[in-house]
């Protein structure tokens, strides 16, 4: 099956760059390029790719208010690429439903790895990774304005089970970790891991990460 892709920079070098890279693939194809956030989520409206490559700041429409009308209106999955990856606007980007980040340094090999990782429904950052940026953005200080912190209430749909899988996704654990510490499969931890983010309303496993912390199920630095 092929990976449709759009991809959105408003630097021409940058995305003619990438676009070409991903559509010398044969398994990607390039569908549309966009040169602001506006131009990004009206090609996603039109051609329903499955993923797109979205820069964080570019004009008329940010990254990241494209990436929240993305998500909220279609499956396709969203990669934020940034020039730093310190980048102020992570936690908030992942709070719109970003799938990941790249650095717009990123090796040719990576690019193509991290496009076909996102269609296949995973995360692009490793759980690890995850853990330690959410931890830094957790903190009340570091919360974006306007950005509400979650209810422990929302785990109550939960079972036990589930609410355990959900601590140690917190805590960045791999399935296979994770399946080792609750004496199951790890096919069992995968059903479990789809029932938390179902139940939730969660897309994937770095929005899960960021649940089991502001929740309170985990503290940072725990």
């Amino acid at each position: 099956m092929t990976i449709r892709v759009v991809v959105a920079d408003d630097q021409e070098l940058v995305r003619s760059g990438f676009a070409m890279i991903l559509d010398a693939q044969e398994d990607i194809e390039v569908v549309a390029e966009a040169g602001d956030g506006a131009a990004a989520v009206e090609a996603v409206d039109r051609l329903a790719p499955d993923v797109v490559l979205l820069d964080i700041r570019m004009p008329v429409l940010d990254g990241i208010e494209a990436c929240r009308a993305i998500s909220a209106r279609s499956a396709c999955r969203a990669v934020m690429l940034t020039t730093f990856d310190a980048d102020e606007y992570v936690y908030e980007a992942l709070h719109a439903g970003a799938s990941g980040f790249l650095l717009k340094d990123v090796r040719r090999d990576d690019l193509v790895h991290a496009v076909r990782v996102v269609a296949a429904g995973d995360s692009l950052l490793a759980p690890s990774v995850a853990r330690r940026l959410i931890e830094e953005y957790t903190a009340a200080t570091a919360r974006p304005a306007g950005v509400p912190a979650l209810s422990a209430e929302r785990l109550e749909v939960l079972t036990a089970r589930e609410r355990e899988t959900l601590l140690h996704l917190g805590r960045g654990r791999s399935n296979a970790e994770i399946a080792a510490e609750l004496t199951v499969s790890e096919h069992t931890v995968k059903s479990h891991v789809g029932n938390v983010l179902a139940k939730l309303g969660l897309r994937d496993r770095i929005q899960a990460v960021i649940c089991a912390y502001e929740t309170g199920l985990i503290s940072a630095g725990s």
